[in-house]
């Protein structure tokens, strides 16, 4: 088709190349105006990235025996990955700017199956090998600071809470990780499901090689240090705190939860994980949810009801006394993370068009720092105290504090930003 025949048929034309895509920009339904396979395959390698992201979860429990861990060092452990994640975020995010995000994804999954790949042909056999193979699954947290700005590139403002939502959802490969983890364990032993986990990986990167393609609207790139002014704005930083807690609260528990049901009720690694997946399922289901959600009545309403809801929620689990109620409780704060998740990044684009490359990277990394935290603190509060209460009551507290923070900012936000959409 050509040039001429597209601008008659309502389409912008960006260059680029024969191999780029046109944009819809006067469709207003949402299938419609975006790339829909490359939505899918973000979702795609989004969702089995978190599945190994954070796979050493649900191993914990039989990792921990095999190597005789201590209550700290199982929180470090499986905080590692989450950590390693959150820095290279925005190293990814650099990337996602420079050389465009598809590449930078397919560069990220050869990392991780070739990682996987040799912990397994060679084992993992010590805690120090635990913490290695965590800085390796950091490679496949940072797909985050990729997938995202890979589907959302392709949607204008109106619809950045959905694209950004159900590109999002793929952390419910945590819901995959906490389900089969233990089972497979149990019946190859656990550094068998470090190579198993290199079959789904890779039938994901074929798909993502074929369906994935760049968007013509990516802005030109920058010197490196263009990327950090983001930093010099107030905004970023609110956040990067507000990720930190939404973000950071569902990942740190995801990873966290298997030693928790394990240590605190004495279930089996199995059971702990099905326990977990319904925590993570309920928090991945609605990340969309809570994007279509700030869409429509607006991403700081949204946060200010999450941020409440998930403080009670963690308080209750510090004093649960059965697995019924901790049960129960966790549903409700990961409802309530996962919402704030999608409403953060409902917020992003609005303030940060140009630069939601980098600013994807920098508040992915804020949550994976707030999940690194609440894993790696509950560790050593079952340790020193005996009991994961502390843990959870800091974080209840932190939510409260973000709560704060969202009051004070809320009323200039709506004021001073001029994106169109609701704030």
């Amino acid at each position: 088709m050509k040039i001429a025949e597209l601008m008659r048929e309502g389409f912008d034309y960006a260059g680029g190349g024969a191999d780029v895509d046109p944009i819809p920009r006067q469709k207003s339904s949402f299938w419609e105006s975006g790339h829909t396979p490359t939505l899918i395959a973000a979702f795609l390698y989004f969702d089995l990235a978190f599945m190994v992201w954070v796979l050493l979860g649900p191993l914990a429990p039989e990792i921990a025996k095999t190597l005789h861990l201590t209550a700290a060092q199982k929180g470090l452990m499986v905080a590692t990955p989450t950590l390693a994640g959150a820095l290279l975020r925005v190293v990814n995010g650099l990337l996602v700017d420079r050389i465009g995000p598809k590449r930078a994804g397919a560069i990220s999954q050869v990392i991780v199956i070739a990682g996987l790949f040799t912990a397994w042909v060679m084992g993992v056999n010590s805690f120090a090998g635990t913490l290695a193979l965590g800085v390796i699954l950091g490679f496949a947290g940072a797909s985050f600071a990729i997938a995202l700005p890979l589907a959302s590139r392709w949607y204008p403002p109106e619809h950045q809470g959905k694209a950004m939502g159900l590109a999002g959802m793929g952390n419910s490969g945590t819901v995959l990780a906490a389900l089969f983890a233990p089972t497979l364990a149990k019946l190859f032993g656990w550094n068998a499901v470090l190579g198993l986990a290199c079959i789904p990986l890779a039938l994901v990167f074929v798909a993502y090689m074929i369906m994935a393609k760049d968007a013509p609207n990516a802005p030109a790139p920058k010197k490196l240090t263009a990327y950090f002014q983001p930093l010099k704005v107030a905004d970023a930083w609110w956040l990067m705190g507000f990720y930190a807690v939404t973000f950071g609260g569902f990942v740190g528990l995801a990873a966290s939860l298997p030693i928790y049901f394990t240590d605190r009720f004495g279930l089996t690694s199995v059971t702990a994980g099905y326990c977990t997946a319904a925590c993570v399922f309920a928090g991945s289901l609605v990340r969309p949810l809570g994007g279509a959600l700030a869409d429509r009545i607006g991403g700081v309403k949204a946060l200010s009801v999450v941020f409440v809801v998930a403080a009670l929620a963690l308080a209750g689990v510090s004093a649960a006394q059965s697995v019924g109620s901790a049960l129960a409780l966790f549903v409700v704060a990961m409802l309530a993370l996962g919402t704030g998740n999608g409403s953060v990044f409902q917020l992003v684009p609005q303030r940060f068009q140009v630069e939601i490359g980098v600013m994807t990277g920098l508040v992915g990394m804020a949550g994976g720092i707030g999940g690194f935290y609440l894993a790696s603190s509950l560790g050593f509060a079952k340790q020193l105290t005996g009991s994961f209460s502390a843990g959870f009551l800091i974080f209840a507290g932190l939510a409260l504090v973000a709560m704060a923070g969202l009051t004070v900012v809320k009323t200039r936000w709506r004021a001073s930003w001029t994106s169109g959409a609701r704030i």
